[in-house]
């Protein structure tokens, strides 16, 4: 069984974020992540899993039944399968989200997908990581997200839409959103709104609506 992953979960949920959010939506978690953000909160996504074969995870997807489709984990990227997975799904008709960090180049996905950058900020303790190169290789499809813990974070991701012309981009429709997203029980709501505000940044505060719904560290939701 050559083209197989090592797949944590899959399940059928609310999507939580991104422009997607809310819609129902079938996750595909793979294992395994070289990264170790300060504040993950899919650290059960690191180690273990099932191994399955590529046939047998689009079957899962196909059985939940939604028209929506996020691969994630873990890092996907990181998985060389990963890629072909993506494009059997968007051969299936399926509309698929890859949510990635900034560190895995990004120039192999099909073109059909959606992706979702997960910028590292310093608070993370990962942004040396961050891959500069796959900002020329996001399209109208796709999404850059900050996860933002503090005011050094925000400046930081603030600093970098502004320096890198990344709210032209969404002006001009070669980038589908910038999102802004507090870290969960570090960061008060309100306070990252507040200064979104008074900057006057062109950027879509976003929270984790399944943590919302379901509360924090929840697996399978």
């Amino acid at each position: 069984m050559s083209e197989f992953l090592r797949i944590t979960e899959i399940f059928h949920s609310i999507q939580g974020e991104s422009t997607w959010a809310g819609l129902p939506c079938t996750f595909v978690r793979l294992t395994g992540c070289p990264l170790r953000c300060v504040w993950c909160d899919t650290a059960y996504a690191f180690h273990g899993g099932e191994r399955l074969s590529l046939d047998d995870i689009v079957a899962r997807v196909d059985a939940a039944g939604a028209p929506l489709v996020e691969v994630t984990g873990g890092e996907p990227l990181a998985h060389r399968n990963a890629f072909e997975l993506v494009r059997r799904l968007l051969d299936r008709g399926y509309t698929v989200l890859v949510e990635t960090s900034g560190a895995f180049d990004v120039a192999p996905l099909d073109p059909r997908a959606h992706k979702i950058m997960d910028l590292k900020c310093p608070g993370s303790g990962e942004s040396e990581r961050n891959l500069w190169s796959n900002l020329e290789h996001l399209t109208p499809r796709d999404e850059i997200k900050f996860v933002i813990a503090d005011r050094v974070d925000y400046e930081w991701a603030a600093s970098v839409v502004r320096g890198r012309g990344l709210a032209e981009r969404v002006r001009n429709g070669t980038l589908r959103a910038i999102l802004f997203s507090p870290v969960w029980e570090q960061l008060e709501f309100r306070e990252l709104a507040d200064w979104i505000l008074a900057d006057g940044l062109p950027v879509r505060f976003q929270l984790q609506l399944h943590k919302a719904i379901w509360g924090a560290n929840v697996p399978g939701v």
